[in-house]
C-alpha cells in the first residue's frame, strides 16, 4: 500500500513562506462527517481557514473506515482525501462537560458546520439559536439531506439517494439498461461546494453588516441542480432527458471512437467544430461542407451514418496521430483514461494535481490538490489528515487556556474517551 509514491509522484511545492492566507484570521469549529460536510470545511481549510473537526472519542468520523483503510494511520483513503489541514478534537458531546468545551471553542469561532440528522444539535443544545447566544455574528452552516425543516427534515440522505431521487440517475447509461449512479460522490462533492460558497458569501455579507446568519445547504436540492440545464428543457418541453450512452442528445458528432490502440472522446459542440473536424483532420472537405450535416439538429438525424463513417477512419491510426491534428484544428478531444491514467497523465503532473507530502508514520503520503489557484493568496501547505483527537491539548491550551490539571480532570471524566485517558495524551499536539 503507498509502495510507489516516491517513484510516481512528485514532492508538494511549499507555497511563498510571506504568501498571506485568503480566510487567515477565520476559525470554524466543524462538526461533519462524511463527505459533503467535511469537504466543504477542507476548501476553507485549503485558503487558510483554521478548522478545528469535533469528533466522538475513539471511534471519530465513521468515514475514516471507509476502505482502503491503511493499517498504520487506521484511516482509509476517502478520509485522507477530505480531512487535510484540519487539527482533530476528540469530545464526548452526550457528556455537559464536553458541551462545556465546545461551546467555549465556538466563542472563539466565526463558523460552524454542521451535517448531523436533524435535531442532534438541538439535542446537545448546539442548534443556531443556541451558538448565536454564544457568539451573536457566527455563521452556522448546516449540510442536511432534505431541509431542516417541513415534511422530510427527519430523513437521512447519502449521495446515491440523492443521485437516483434528483433524476440524475435517469439520465445517464444506456438506453436498453437501467439508468446508473456515478461512483464518484458527485452530490457530496457539489454540495460542499455549494456549502463553502455559502459560507464565503456569509463571511463576507458579515464584513459589511456586522451580522452573522444561518445558512442552509441540501443535499437533495443541490442533486437537482446537478442534473444541469436538462431540468429547465424539460419545462420547456414536457419530455424527460432520454439515456445516450456516451453521445450528446445536443450535439453531434460527439461520442467515443476507437482509435488503432484506444479509445477517446470527441465533442463538436457547435457547427465550427464539426468543419474543422471533417475538413482539416479528416481531410473531407466535402462532409464538412455538405448541407445534410449543416446544422446540429442535421448532424443529430444522421448520426448513425456520422458515426459510421469516423468510426471507420479512426481506426487506421493511432491515438497519437488523431490527437495531434485534431489540437492543430481546436477540436475538443481527450484520452479515455482509468483514474491511475489520468493522475499520472502529463496533464496532470504539469498541474501538480498529485503530489507527496511529509507524514509522521508513513514518511510521506498522497495528496491531492484543490483546482483553485490564487496568485497572490496561495493556498495553504497541505498537512495530513488528523488522528481521532490528535489535537486535543494544542487546541483546549492555545485557544482555551486550559492548563494540564484541568485537561487531566476532563480526561478523568471521560469527554475525551480512550484518547484522553490522561493529562500527557490529552496533551498531544
Amino acid at each position: 500500500m503507498l509502495d510507489n509514491i516516491e517513484a510516481d509522484f512528485p514532492e508538494y511545492t511549499p507555497r511563498p513562506s510571506d504568501a498571506p492566507r485568503a480566510l487567515a484570521g477565520i476559525r470554524v469549529v466543524d462538526f461533519s462527517h462524511f463527505i459533503a460536510g467535511p469537504f466543504a470545511t477542507m476548501i476553507l481549510a485549503d485558503m487558510g481557514a483554521e478548522v478545528i473537526k469535533i469528533e466522538a472519542p475513539g471511534r471519530g468520523d465513521d468515514l475514516r473506515r471507509y476502505p482502503p483503510v491503511h493499517p498504520e494511520l487506521k484511516a482509509g483513503a476517502p478520509f485522507v482525501w477530505t480531512n487535510r489541514n484540519k487539527r482533530s478534537v476528540a469530545l464526548d458531546l452526550k457528556s455537559p462537560d464536553g458541551v462545556a468545551v465546545v461551546r467555549e471553542l465556538i466563542a472563539t469561532a466565526d463558523v460552524v458546520v454542521e451535517n448531523f440528522s436533524s435535531g442532534v444539535m438541538e439535542r446537545f443544545g448546539l442548534d443556531y439559536g443556541a451558538c448565536r447566544t454564544i457568539k451573536p455574528d457566527i455563521i452556522y452552516c448546516s449540510v442536511s439531506a432534505y431541509g431542516r425543516e417541513g415534511t422530510f427534515a427527519d430523513r437521512l440522505g447519502f449521495d446515491p439517494i440523492a443521485q437516483v431521487e434528483s433524476g440524475f440517475v435517469s439520465m445517464n447509461g444506456y438506453p436498453d439498461r437501467e439508468g446508473v449512479r456515478a461512483l464518484s460522490p458527485v452530490m457530496d462533492i457539489s454540495t460542499a461546494m455549494m456549502a463553502c460558497n455559502a459560507i464565503l458569501g456569509a463571511l463576507v455579507a458579515r464584513e459589511r453588516s456586522g451580522l452573522g446568519q444561518a445558512v442552509e445547504v441540501s443535499l437533495f436540492d443541490n442533486a437537482v441542480l446537478m442534473t444541469g440545464y436538462a431540468t429547465m428543457q424539460h419545462l420547456f418541453t414536457g419530455a424527460n432527458p432520454q439515456r445516450h450512452g456516451n453521445t450528446s442528445p445536443d450535439t453531434c458528432p460527439s461520442g467515443v471512437f476507437q482509435a488503432q490502440d484506444c479509445a477517446f472522446y470527441i465533442n463538436c459542440g457547435n457547427d465550427k467544430i464539426f468543419q474543422r473536424l471533417m475538413s482539416q483532420v479528416l481531410e473531407r472537405a466535402d462532409l464538412a461542407a455538405a448541407e445534410a450535416y449543416a446544422t446540429g439538429p442535421d448532424r443529430i438525424r444522421r448520426r448513425e451514418e456520422l458515426f459510421a463513417i469516423l468510426g471507420e477512419v479512426f481506426a487506421q491510426r493511432p491515438w497519437s496521430h488523431w490527437q495531434a491534428r485534431m489540437r492543430a484544428a481546436g477540436v475538443p478531444c481527450g484520452q479515455v483514461r482509468t483514474v491511475g491514467d489520468a493522475i499520472r497523465s502529463a496533464e496532470a503532473r504539469e498541474r501538480g494535481l498529485v503530489t507527496r507530502i511529509p507524514h509522521d508514520t508513513l514518511g510521506w503520503i498522497p495528496n491531492v490538490s484543490l483546482p483553485i489557484r490564487y496568485s497572490a493568496t496561495p493556498v495553504v501547505d497541505p498537512v495530513a489528515a488528523p488522528a481521532v483527537g490528535q489535537h486535543i491539548g494544542a487546541v483546549l491550551k492555545d485557544l482555551l487556556g486550559y492548563d494540564d490539571a484541568r485537561l487531566a480532570r476532563l480526561a478523568a471524566a471521560g469527554v475525551f474517551g480512550e484518547v484522553g485517558a490522561g493529562p500527557a495524551r490529552a496533551g498531544r499536539t
